[in-house]
């Protein structure tokens, strides 16, 4: 035995009496407050903003952006001049005023920082992940068997292959579609309210049917691309609803009647939006004329975008800004053939399967529903399909998805199939989710700013003469005329007839000496669009520049007569009327100018210049000061005027 004075080590025991039952309770609220359904859609919100944070670094691009928000004075406030235009314009084609509000609101918070547009897209999206989640559970619910885990794990995999979807990365990065993402929450938002109005009865009921209906209209004052949703609530009392009985008889047809008489306001406010769309786009010219595109073309366009997003859903590849329209569309070219021949068997399949999977059946109606609208039936624009049309059409998509997962954990959980198909399926999903959100990662960034979405755009399509002529654009504004003329020179050959592109391929030539063939490929360009106030300005900068001045000023009118609030045009009337001994009207010009686009070096610059013509050397001398900390390639052009004063 040991010596009496050596110390043992204390003897390890377990707790005193009633300290596990507090471990224990302890454990059980820690994991119920993990796993509480509750904060599941607040999870899934979360993984949304972090899967597209890289976007709030991005800027905004000059596509569209440069238009909506960077030369739009108009949005920049919430007082009662901004709500009036925002509620009257219909600015390239839209009509839009609760996006403009929510501009406004970004407007008043952070001036014009790139960041706070996007965070507010993001948050937005963020939202619609979290929406999507219950909605998606409503309708599951409804749709099939699933019931506790096995319906929350198909709801998240449904939010999470909507939301981490690259497809996803056009609407929520590029800052001019605010329209996508703020339609699509309140559209997500008229269902969910329509799902909870059908489970309920008398008042709750109707207070629910008309949150639902306030919920469209804003939807549609914030993108009519909803117009169609009223179709897409007829279908839901099909399937999974069920509200409409199968038996033929009087009760069938009380039912539909009643059915049809609650659909009454929904119906007028999509015929409203359609119409008030329809009216934007033909009063801006932008609808697409039937004698470029006829009938057969157009079929061969909406099968073509049936199929794609179909395709990219699957496959999310060689995204691009821009799927550029061809010249001419034949049903018999192989891509649209293939389309044709893909969506029609699609859907005899489905047709075919209708007792066996409604589901499929009403996933495919409410697919060709929404996209109906964008197909390009009634078309506008340079676009085959667009990225940012798979937005609300692939919801239906991501419950197929969903509901395929939830169905595998109830087979495992009842059995039928072994526990090691459910891992290997469920490390599958996971798999699957991170590559989405990977993928998405870096789409996001592909929207950074000018330069890389262009030079993305021509990598993913080489052919796509739009992408070609942009890097072009982007060239030219770095001075790197060489480059620049080569993109615009194959912008040409590869579309004959895009004939604007000469007066940008005229600038190049003069950054590079030729004066003569600038003027030759400008006048093209104007002989094609002579309301262009781009091509007008192009001409009058180009006689400037050789100090003909009588022969500029009628072009420099005329582009002010038809854009007033073009900046370039106001910078060279502003310069031209200085030059030719009218300083002080050449500075209102300028001054105005100034208002649209503070943060334009060419407006400083024409401000020292007029300055200096006037006399105002102080204010001459502030505008070169700014020149120096924020342009100094401007400034050093101002030297040998400031050398001729002092």
């Amino acid at each position: 035995m040991p010596p009496a004075d050596v110390e043992h080590a204390p003897a390890v025991t377990g707790p005193a009496p009633g300290d596990g039952d507090a471990l224990h309770r302890a454990r059980t609220r820690v994991a119920a407050w993990v796993l509480d359904p509750w904060l599941i859609p607040y999870a899934l919100a979360a993984i949304a903003l972090l899967v597209f944070s890289p976007a709030l670094l991005n800027g905004f691009v000059e596509w569209d952006d440069h238009i909506n928000l960077l030369e739009n004075p108009s949005y920049r406030g919430l007082g009662w001049t901004h709500i009036r235009w925002m509620f009257t314009t219909t600015l390239m084609g839209h009509y839009i005023p609760v996006t403009w509000l929510s501009f406004g609101l970004d407007y008043t918070l952070w001036g014009m920082n790139p960041f706070g547009y996007h965070l507010t897209n993001n948050l937005i999206h963020a939202a619609n992940t979290a929406v999507f989640y219950v909605v998606a559970l409503r309708l599951l619910g409804k749709a099939s068997t699933l019931t506790g885990g096995t319906l929350r794990a198909a709801g998240v995999m449904a939010a999470l292959f909507f939301a981490l979807h690259p497809l996803r990365a056009e609407s929520v990065a590029w800052v001019t579609e605010r329209r996508d993402v703020l339609s699509g929450l309140f559209f997500l938002l008229t269902i969910l309210l329509y799902l909870a109005a059908a489970d309920a009865d008398g008042a709750a009921r109707r207070r629910l049917l008309v949150g639902s209906v306030i919920a469209y209209a804003l939807a549609l004052l914030s993108k009519s691309i909803v117009m169609t949703l009223p179709l897409v609530l007829l279908l839901l009392d099909v399937y999974p609803l069920g509200r409409l009985p199968r038996s033929r008889g009087t009760w069938r047809e009380t039912a539909t009647a009643a059915l049809l008489r609650e659909k009454l306001p929904y119906l007028t406010l999509g015929f409203a939006g359609a119409v008030v769309s329809y009216w934007s786009v033909a009063s801006q010219h932008l609808l697409t004329g039937s004698d470029k595109y006829g009938w057969p073309a157009r079929i061969g366009i909406a099968a073509y975008s049936v199929w794609f997003y179909v395709e990219k859903t699957a496959v999310p590849v060689a995204l691009s800004p821009l799927y550029e329209l061809p010249r001419a569309v034949s049903l018999l070219e192989a891509r649209f053939l293939w389309s044709t021949v893909a969506a029609v068997s699609i859907s005899l399949a489905l047709l075919a399967l209708r007792r066996r999977w409604p589901g499929g059946l009403a996933v495919w109606i409410y697919y060709g529903i929404v996209i109906g609208p964008v197909s390009g039936i009634v078309h506008s624009g340079f676009q085959l399909t667009n990225d940012r049309y798979s937005y609300l059409s692939c919801l239906g998509l991501a419950l197929i998805v969903g509901a395929a997962i939830g169905l595998m954990a109830s087979a495992a959980g009842a059995g039928t199939v072994r526990p090691w198909l459910m891992r290997v399926a469920a490390v599958a999903a996971a798999a699957w989710i991170l590559a989405l959100g990977t993928l998405t990662w870096y789409q996001v960034q592909i929207w950074r700013n000018t330069e890389t979405l262009w030079r993305n755009a021509v990598e993913s399509d080489p052919e796509c003469s739009i992408c070609q002529h942009n890097v072009g654009v982007f060239y030219y504004q770095h001075k790197l005329y060489p480059l620049a003329k080569a993109k615009y020179e194959l912008a040409l050959a590869l579309r004959p007839d895009r004939l604007r592109v000469h007066g940008n391929l005229g600038l190049v030539l003069h950054g590079m000496g030729d004066v003569d063939g600038a003027l030759r490929h400008i006048r093209i360009a104007l002989d094609d669009s002579p309301k262009d106030p781009k091509n007008l300005t192009s001409m009058a900068y180009v006689l400037l520049t050789q100090k003909r001045h009588a022969e500029a000023m009628p072009y420099l009118e005329r582009a002010y007569a038809i854009a007033p609030t073009y900046v370039p045009g106001l910078v060279n009337l502003g310069l031209a009327l200085s030059e030719t001994g009218h300083p002080a009207e050449g500075l209102a010009h300028l001054t105005r100018a100034l208002e649209l686009k503070p943060d334009e070096s060419t407006v400083h610059i024409g401000l020292a210049r007029v300055h200096l013509a006037l006399g105002n050397y102080e204010a001459a001398a502030r505008e070169y000061a700014l020149l120096i900390t924020f342009y100094p390639a401007g400034a050093k052009a101002l030297e040998p005027a400031f050398f001729s004063v002092w």
